[in-house]
């Protein structure tokens, strides 16, 4: 790709045109738009690679990037401190025989479609057990692939070496997090300790496991140290959160895989690796979520996605100015047959500005307070039509 067109929005993930949609967490798909590469400090240029292993069944391996302009950007590190220690501190080879149980491959498979030819394709990426019930966290792009080719269903390589089958339950797309579960009946080999990603500090010692580049790899350990804390990187879609950089090597297939740290707690989970374009070399670039991220969405992930059944677009102040709208809202474009939305009564060009009694102006903040829901709760919606508010009553359910 090419690097022409600069955009100013930070980092932006990559996806090639007709392959892969967003699924906004309430039954509605939006493509996403193609990205060309930023220049960086006039001559370099790098980008941010997810680290997902995958390509063509039996061969070809492809990747998504992200790129960034990282100049002029401010961010706040934790005080360097090299005089810290824990005398409770594990081995790395401790931490591997605590941890490594309980850490798993995932594989999604679909099929691609590139005019008229259809292809086989198969994701790789890491996860980690975090409770004996068989739910597994990862990324949600480890796992887009299956939820774009509208399955859920994907299989799960545990540390044993058993291939089990095991579905999406839920995922936030926006912070790149999803949760996966075992089929019921799985005995569960382990589960991981989850720690506090709030108290790192850079020159902390840290250790990934994952599976790159494939499943011969599986289990595979490195090691480093956090490079920095709250790293600020900017989705395309605006979404930006904070990241934990290290230098511990993070490669294609350890996504969604866990970082721990020397008490052999899982304090983030390795996301993306910043990587080189053209004769660019860079080494040692790796970024993971932090966990406390994680740890505040696994209730509500950990419940099935309720699907609305409508496709909306965001009306900021500009657009609503543009429309003639007196207010800000989500512009329903379409609507499912026999979804909730259409049993509600929701129209195409309806406006929905409230939900459940909270204002709600972006995918963000419906997909936030739908999923607090459970399957079969009833909620108001407010709509804007010809001029009016219209209170609407919808049942909600699963997808």
């Amino acid at each position: 790709m090419d690097n022409e067109n600069n955009n100013e929005q930070g980092f932006v993930f990559y996806h090639e045109p007709d392959k892969f949609e967003e699924h906004n967490n309430f039954g509605d798909n939006k493509k996403l738009k193609n990205k060309r590469g930023l220049k960086i400090f006039g001559t370099i240029a790098i980008a941010l690679t997810i680290a997902l292993s995958g390509g063509l069944i039996g061969g070809l391996v492809t990747y998504k990037t992200i790129t960034s302009n990282l100049e002029g950007k401010t961010v706040n590190l934790a005080p360097v401190n090299f005089t810290q220690s824990d005398e409770n501190a594990l081995s790395a080879q401790e931490v591997y025989q605590k941890v490594s149980p309980a850490v798993v491959t995932i594989s999604a498979k679909g099929t691609e479609y590139k005019g008229f030819f259809a292809q086989d394709v198969e994701g790789i990426g890491s996860g980690f057990i975090i409770n004996e019930d068989g739910y597994i966290l990862t990324n949600y792009h480890v796992v887009e692939l299956a939820i774009s080719n509208n399955t859920k269903d994907v299989t799960v390589i545990l540390s044993t070496g058993e291939e089990v089958a095991a579905k999406v339950v839920n995922y936030d797309q926006n912070r790149d997090i999803a949760m996966v579960k075992l089929v019921d009946g799985t005995k569960v080999p382990a589960v991981v300790e989850l720690g506090d990603s709030d108290g790192l500090y850079v020159g902390q010692e840290v250790v990934a496991i994952g599976t790159p580049l494939g499943k011969n790899f599986a289990q595979t350990l490195t090691k480093g140290i956090v490079s920095g804390v709250n790293r600020n990187l900017t989705t395309e879609g605006g979404n930006t959160g904070d990241y934990i950089q290290t230098d511990a090597a993070i490669n294609s297939g350890n996504s969604g895989g866990p970082l721990i740290n020397t008490k052999g707690e899982v304090i983030g989970i390795n996301t993306a690796k910043l990587s080189g374009q053209s004769e660019t070399t860079i080494e040692g670039m790796g970024f993971a979520i932090p966990i406390n991220d994680a740890k505040d969405r696994i209730e509500s992930l950990s419940k099935p996605i309720l699907n609305l059944g409508i496709t909306v677009r965001e009306v900021n102040s500009e657009l609503a100015k543009q429309n003639n709208l007196p207010k800000e809202g989500l512009w329903v474009v379409g609507v499912t047959e026999n979804s909730p939305a259409a049993k509600a009564g929701i129209q195409p060009s309806d406006l929905i500005v409230k939900f459940d009694g909270k204002e709600v102006k972006t995918f963000d903040e419906l997909t936030k307070l739908k999923n607090n829901k459970n399957a079969g709760d009833k909620v108001e919606i407010v709509v804007y039509r010809n001029g009016k508010n219209v209170s609407l009553s919808m049942q909600l359910a699963e997808s």
